[in-house]
């Protein structure tokens, strides 16, 4: 049961602004009533009287405290043993993690606010629940609508070769996440090393054979899926559009252990 240890008790500290202050505030009172400030005075005691009494009744005051707050938490206890065994538990366990201060009185309003029905101890309102639902576009009617672009970068290149972008989208038609990889080839792959290199580098008269788009799928995706994205990416541009899906390395051997 989580709890916050009362304060060590010490005993009553005099000091000079303590006296002082007593000391004002019997001159105050005399003050207050001029007429009767002999008879005021002759009722008043002197500051040694006082810290005297102060002292002893720091003492009694801090067991009365401590005594006060036992009996708080052996009355929350025995509130908190009156739910059923399993609410209990997660009431113990929802305890230990609330922002509620460690007090008798603190974990008294969460058990009256439980009692009530206005906090659910399975789902307390200080900790969000994010909707588990996932984001889909089941019907997607372009390629933006249905994937989003999270990634890009530029591979290939180097003496010979001219670098392509690399762009990576990610989306859900439903079956799960979709991760697609999207790179810009020739047609003719070895045009690059038919090509003078100052022609390269002008690009004058590489991809003079054309170009087409290769994207290759990662995820659960099913052939409808894949004849829907290849058909949407081909719509977007102009250029040819081959899809295929790539199977993660390993995954055709567990298939086949699994049959």
């Amino acid at each position: 049961m989580r709890f916050r240890p009362s304060p060590r008790s010490e005993p009553y500290r005099e000091t000079t602004r303590k006296r002082a202050a007593f000391l004002r505030k019997q001159r105050l009172e005399r003050e207050a009533l001029p007429l009767f400030a002999e008879a005021i005075a002759a009722r008043q005691h002197g500051v040694d009287a006082e810290m005297a009494r102060r002292a002893v009744w720091w003492g009694e005051a801090e067991r009365a405290r401590r005594s006060q707050r036992a009996a708080d938490w052996r009355r929350m206890r025995a509130r908190l043993f009156t739910f059923d065994p399993a609410l209990r538990r997660t009431i113990r366990a929802l305890w230990r993690t609330c922002p509620y201060p460690a007090d008798p009185h603190s974990f008294g309003d969460l058990l009256h606010q439980i009692a009530i029905g206005r906090i659910d101890p399975h789902r307390p309102p200080w900790i969000f629940h994010a909707p588990t639902q996932a984001r889909t576009t089941p019907n997607p009617a372009t390629f933006d609508a249905a994937f989003r672009q999270i990634g890009k970068r530029a591979v290939g290149g180097g003496p010979k070769t001219t670098p392509a972008d690399e762009l990576i989208f990610c989306g859900n038609l439903g079956a799960g996440i979709l991760f697609l990889t999207s790179r810009v080839r020739l047609v003719e792959p070895n045009e690059s090393f038919y090509t003078s290199s100052n022609h390269r580098l002008r690009d004058s008269h590489v991809g003079r054979s054309g170009h087409w788009i290769d994207i290759e799928v990662r995820g659960p995706c099913s052939d409808a899926d894949l004849a829907l994205i290849e058909r949407l990416a081909q719509a977007a541009d102009t250029r040819p559009v081959a899809v295929r899906r790539i199977v993660p390395f390993g995954a055709g051997t567990e298939a086949r252990a699994a049959s």
